[in-house]
């Protein structure tokens, strides 16, 4: 059935945010969006993959809202205290200025009991403004009744699974489901509203203006702290260190966990179904952000992914799609049914409405590659691995050896049925040269007869049948004529030379079939049919890819081009969800942790290349 988005989208603007319209904070456990208007339309608790409590990104009606804005016409800003993850909303009147300064304090990184806290300050810096807010959860994805109690300046909002208890300064009434509270500010006033996690024996406590500034002055210097062990110093220091303190929030402390974006089932295009769940641990994602952290100095983050690798049993599976599967929840389950919502219509009436996903069971050879060379670099840039890591590698290596050469879902998760797609091989040659390297740089036990004789094998087969003699380029499948953006990662990954003629004249190809204004297309569908319905925008990162593909070819006046252009796409805060739209608008779920290192790493090699 058609879609008219045109006309939705038109009705139902004052009703949704534009994605590119939120900041985001967190504590290193779970993660809230707060738009430019002042509201909360997204905050899961406690963690990451738990259910919403506000969801108002994907329900307006139903899903639960933190709404604090003032009560008169207003223009607004939105910025991040220097430097840390303190979000900063302006509200600009006729008669004053505010500003609400949104965070979450960072408790002890390992405890998995932490209480959880969100604060929200607003502060009259000039004249005088009248304020009003409203606070709405909807438990369980909008799912589950809850009551409110409400007692002076504190509420409880209890649910079967999940209590909240709210306290502010400001004077509170209920209708016994929502909160609200109206209020005026003289220059110089404030109020704090606090949000905590309560249980049976954890009462609720109160937030008084005192309290408030201690815990944002120490959540200030958390960031701060954490942010002065980068090394980046180079020409877009500002832009890397966002996208550093991005994957940062991205990532569940208790365990090392590092998620692919804080949302579910933001659409890769209004109206359509590509609406899928990212709470979760893709092997692929994880792996590139500690290539990208450890690129910046950042090896406590690495070493955090290396035991829950290790911790949690990730490399010595026995699953039919081998000792890894592509995902995992942020505490290492393995199970991820998904399913729908049937209850919310999704952004801008985008449903589905997905939790869970169901590609965990697919099998996608790639990912033995980017783990395998993240273990390679930690193990070189970080610490060495230990015995027991390396025994899980070679049984990984020795894994491929019997397995590489066979059809797969590919990194693109298709649903469309498994392929001989290139960059499967190419992982795979990567995951056994990586692992050979690291066997002969330390001298550890290895079949290296039996990797290099499979490494070979993929080498020529890619070189035989992934290159396509009509198009002049590698394709993305074996015996193809179908483009495919991941094919970027070739001269990155060291199989070709980047000034290789066959790697020269593929990307000539590429630009000519995939790319629109530095933008890039992961591929055309209507030629490569993927098994799902509707269109989607430019991937994001893919168009890093292609600035550092192009910087890695000496084509450095174009690499810098398109990255600035690039740049351009980010929100007001820097930040890039997972795709680009046709007119420039941000689609797919936000902020993702693949877009950002890709941006470190475009930064970081175009730099230096530029001298």
């Amino acid at each position: 059935m058609a879609f008219d988005t045109a006309g939705f989208e038109q009705a139902d603007s004052y009703r949704y945010m534009p994605i590119s319209e939120h900041g985001l904070i967190g504590d290193l456990r779970t993660t809230a969006l707060v738009g430019t208007n002042g509201t909360i339309d997204w905050y899961c608790c406690p963690r990451f993959d738990s259910p919403s409590v506000f969801g108002a990104i994907l329900d307006a009606d139903r899903g639960g809202s933190f709404e604090l804005a003032a009560e008169v016409p207003t223009r607004t800003r939105q910025f991040y205290f220097p430097d840390t993850n303190v979000l900063i909303t302006r509200f600009f009147a006729a008669d004053g200025v505010a500003e609400i300064q949104d965070f979450m304090p960072v408790a002890d990184e390992s405890s998995e009991t932490a209480r959880h806290r969100l604060i929200r300050r607003v502060i009259c810096v000039r004249g005088t403004l009248p304020f009003r807010a409203r606070i709405a959860p909807r438990f369980g994805y909008g799912a589950e009744a809850h009551t409110t109690h409400l007692e002076g300046h504190a509420a409880v909002f209890r649910s079967p699974s999940l209590t909240l208890a709210l306290t502010a300064t400001a004077p509170l009434e209920s209708d016994g489901l929502d909160v609200w509270s109206h209020f005026k500010l003289l220059e110089g006033e404030s109020h704090v509203f606090a949000l905590d996690q309560i249980g049976d024996n954890v009462p609720a406590r109160s937030c008084p203006r005192a309290e408030a500034q201690e815990q944002a002055d120490a959540t200030v210097r958390f960031w701060r702290h954490w942010l002065a062990g980068s090394q980046y110093h180079g020409r877009w220091r500002e832009m890397v260190h966002r996208s550093a303190l991005v994957l940062k929030l991205l990532t569940y402390a208790p365990t090392g966990a590092i998620v692919a974006a804080p949302t579910t089932s933001l659409p890769e295009q209004i109206g359509g179904g590509r609406n899928w769940d990212y709470r979760y641990v893709w092997v692929r994602d994880a792996a590139f952000c500690v290539y990208a952290m450890l690129r910046l100095g950042f090896t406590s983050e690495a070493e955090a992914f290396m035991g829950f690798l290790g911790e949690r049993g990730i490399m010595r599976g026995t699953g039919a799609s081998g000792p890894l599967q592509i995902m995992y929840g942020i505490d290492g389950r393995s199970e991820l049914p998904e399913y729908e919502l049937s209850h919310l219509e999704g952004y801008l009436g985008s449903a589905p409405v997905r939790v869970g996903n169901a590609a965990t069971g697919q099998l996608q050879l790639d990912i033995y590659g980017a783990l395998i060379d993240s273990i390679y670099l930690y193990d070189k840039w970080g610490q060495p691995i230990s015995s027991a890591r390396w025994d899980e590698v070679g049984a990984m290596a020795d894994w491929l050896c019997e397995h590489w050469d066979q059809p797969d879902e590919g990194i693109w998760e298709t649903r469309g049925g498994r392929r001989d797609f290139v960059y499967s091989r190419l992982m795979c040659w990567v995951a056994l040269e990586r692992a050979m390297r690291m066997a002969n740089r330390r001298g550890l036990p290895a079949d290296l007869p039996r990797w290099r004789e499979s490494r070979d094998a993929i080498y020529r087969q890619i070189m035989q049948r992934g290159w396509s003699v009509e198009r002049g380029a590698f394709v993305q499948a074996l015996d193809d004529s179908v483009l495919d953006a991941s094919l970027l990662m070739m001269p990155m990954a060291k199989f070709i030379s980047p000034t290789d003629p066959k790697w020269l004249s593929t990307l000539d190809a590429l630009t000519t079939d995939l790319v629109s204004d530095s933008l890039v297309y992961r591929y055309d569908p209507t030629a490569s049919p993927d098994g799902l319905h509707g269109s989607e925008g430019t991937f994001s990162i893919c168009s890093f890819w292609y600035v550092e593909a192009l910087a890695r070819a000496g084509r450095l006046e174009e690499a810098r081009l398109a990255f600035e252009k690039m740049l351009t796409y980010a929100n007001h805060l820097g930040l890039f969800a997972e795709e680009i739209g046709p007119t420039g608008e941000q689609l797919g779920n936000f902020p993702q942790a693949f877009t950002h290192l890709s941006l470190i790493s475009a930064a970081f090699n175009l730099d230096r290349a530029l001298g």
